[in-house]
């Protein structure tokens, strides 16, 4: 727009002054007589006149009374004292120009019109030749901000994407150096707050572990003295209540571990990692789990191959156990349970599968919440024991699977990456 109506106008000017040109040669061809306005203009000259390579002219002659004199007499008059209008004459758009010229002692009118080809064409022509080159140099205007921009976020793209590779256990500070000074401040913010969200979950798992510690001694002992004071000869109402003690003592001693494996298991905890064989994590704890399963009735069965990962033992010897746990906690009297590890598809994977009541499919995403229970779910559990195995599934970058048993049921495990 800049370009364009500074370089249109002068041209504009110069086609209207050549229309008054003609309109003062046309008014000194009008002749005066006595009785009447005459316009004596050569046919030569006439043809000259209308002679244009890409308009047509027209005129119209009117004495100081406005009588007709020569032309065509369907051209507009102007509108008022204009001296340059636009006009519709013989259904084309045209350029009128009216000069006052000198008849006597007073003034005819000569209107000029001319159609709008050349002015067209002149505006098409400035507008193409103004509009390529300013284009031009918007593309290559956009094309440098593009690449300049770009270029110059790429560092704060680095940043970003190394943020985003990070688990949710990597609190270490960010390397500043790479950032551009501007950005500088921002990774200083969020390295303090990197710093005290690592001190608060230090914090968090110090005071977990120290209070599973602290509860374990007195209930181990506690635990002891009633299965002492059970094997004594007592009336049988003490006895149902000393046994709902030593009940409530396992439980509470089962749930400080659980807490103790929930605080090895939370991001940012530092994990004991080497290389280990889940078949020996599960034949370590066989003798264990068969106890168990004996004074439940259930048939418990391993299909264990060699397995090796790269983990914590104690943090994957506590998810198998809180799976065996589970399975044989909810399955029923004589049920079967049974303990896999091995590969498949590549993969590392340990799982326990049971015949028992299984778990809906639109509760398996919620019972791996922690404290979450399915409504109507029997036993005393605490609803923390699907919680602790994601969450050490997180920890060892692997995942976990809950699905229907083969036999009805459930089937829930871990599958570990490539490696």
């Amino acid at each position: 727009m800049v370009a364009y109506y500074p370089s249109i106008e002068p041209a504009r000017q110069v086609y209207d002054q050549a229309l008054v040109d003609i309109g003062i040669a046309l008014g000194s061809h009008i002749r005066i007589t006595p009785t009447q306005y005459r316009f004596d203009l050569p046919e030569a000259v006439e043809q000259v006149l209308r002679t244009d390579r890409f308009d047509r002219i027209y005129y119209r002659v009117m004495s100081p009374s406005g009588i007709e004199i020569a032309g065509e007499p369907q051209l507009p008059v102007p509108p008022g004292d204009v001296v340059f209008y636009n006009a519709v004459f013989n259904g084309e758009s045209v350029r009128v120009a009216s000069v006052q010229t000198p008849c006597g002692r007073s003034a005819c009118t000569v209107l000029v019109a001319e159609t709008m080809v050349k002015r067209d064409r002149l505006a098409r022509d400035i507008l193409l030749q103004s509009l390529f080159p300013e284009l031009l140099i918007a593309i290559a205007t956009l094309v440098i901000v593009w690449f300049g921009v770009k270029r110059g976020l790429q560092p704060l793209a680095r940043l970003s994407d190394e943020i985003k590779a990070r688990s949710a256990g990597d609190l270490r500070p960010i390397d500043a150096a790479g950032a551009p000074d501007e950005a500088r401040p921002l990774v200083g913010a969020m390295n303090g707050l990197l710093e005290e969200v690592s001190a608060a979950s230090h914090m968090q798992q110090r005071f977990l572990a120290d209070a599973a510690h602290q509860l374990r001694t007195p209930l181990a002992g506690l635990q002891a003295h009633t299965e002492l004071a059970l094997a004594q000869p007592m009336p049988d109402a003490c006895r149902a209540q000393l046994e709902q003690v030593h009940r409530a003592t396992i439980r509470t001693a089962r749930l400080a571990n659980q807490l103790l494996a929930l605080a090895r298991a939370e991001p940012g905890a530092r994990a004991r990692t080497s290389q280990v064989d889940l078949k020996s994590i599960a034949g370590g704890e066989a003798d264990a789990w068969v106890r168990q399963s004996l004074a439940r009735d259930i048939d418990l069965g391993f299909e264990l191959a060699p397995a090796s990962v790269n983990g914590d033992a104690f943090l994957l010897r506590e998810a198998l156990s809180n799976l065996v746990h589970n399975a044989l906690e909810y399955s029923h009297l004589g049920g079967r349970v049974t303990v896999r590890t091995g590969r498949r598809n590549g993969h590392a994977f340990f799982e326990v599968e049971d015949d028992g009541p299984g778990i809906a499919p639109e509760e398996r995403a919620r019972v791996l919440e922690r404290f979450y229970r399915v409504p109507g779910t029997p036993g005393t559990g605490s609803g923390l024991g699907l919680a602790i195995v994601h969450d050490i599934a997180a920890s060892h970058a692997a995942s976990i699977f809950i699905a229907e048993g083969s036999a009805g049921g459930c089937r829930v495990g871990i599958t570990f990456p490539h490696g």
